[in-house]
């Protein structure tokens, strides 16, 4: 389920930026399970086949498919490069580079608003993937600030796995109290905001 909140003909919009050299930035925020990685390597992917220069970087904490690939849950992946903070990630940037890829945004530090920020102004397009609350449902930083300096935002959604309906958020089911507690199906599961619990709440089982 994807949403995109922008202003109208965001597509032309896109089309306009590309040929009067300005950059610009796109946030996909939602739950786990949303398709947000999803949705980034799409976009990644048609950027390619348009012949443009990529690079992707995710937070070297984020290792649960793969050190250097982002993946989906749906397990679709693309070439990545882990890094531990902004800067690490502007210090391998190239100049040619036209579109950069970042997955995982809520793991980055708070230096990767202004980093993103001055990638813009230099003329490249920046996409960032991210959870934007944690396991308590509060906004989970940078993605807010992230947010906030977007030109195209894009919500998704996922399916709330105890009653079915559109699910919001990322239902904790182990007993971590950490707010970076790095883990998929076995820690985490979408749930609506109904069904929804704070801290941790037991797996749902379906008889």
């Amino acid at each position: 389920m994807v949403e995109e909140f922008a202003f109208d003909n965001t597509e032309e919009r896109r089309k306009s930026r590309q040929t009067d050299g300005a950059g610009w930035v796109e946030v996909i925020v939602g739950s786990m399970f949303s398709g947000k990685s999803e949705e980034l390597i799409r976009r990644l992917r048609r950027a390619q086949i348009a012949r443009q220069k990529v690079q992707v970087f995710k937070p070297v904490i984020d290792d649960r498919y793969s050190i250097e690939q982002i993946a989906s849950h749906s397990g679709m992946t693309h070439v990545s490069k882990p890094v531990m903070t902004a800067a690490e990630m502007m210090s391998q940037m190239e100049d040619e580079t036209q579109v950069v890829g970042i997955d995982e945004g809520q793991f980055f530090d708070m230096a990767v608003v202004e980093a993103v920020n001055k990638l813009a102004n230099s003329g490249k397009r920046v996409i960032i993937a991210g959870l934007d609350q944690d396991y308590l449902g509060r906004p989970f930083e940078p993605m807010p600030q992230l947010l906030s300096i977007a030109e195209f935002i894009t919500k998704t959604h996922a399916i709330c796995v105890r009653c079915g309906n559109t699910a919001n958020y990322s239902q904790r089911t182990s007993d971590s109290t950490e707010r970076v507690e790095v883990g998929a199906s076995d820690k985490y599961e979408a749930r609506c905001r109904k069904c929804f619990v704070p801290y941790s709440d037991a797996p749902t089982v379906h008889e």
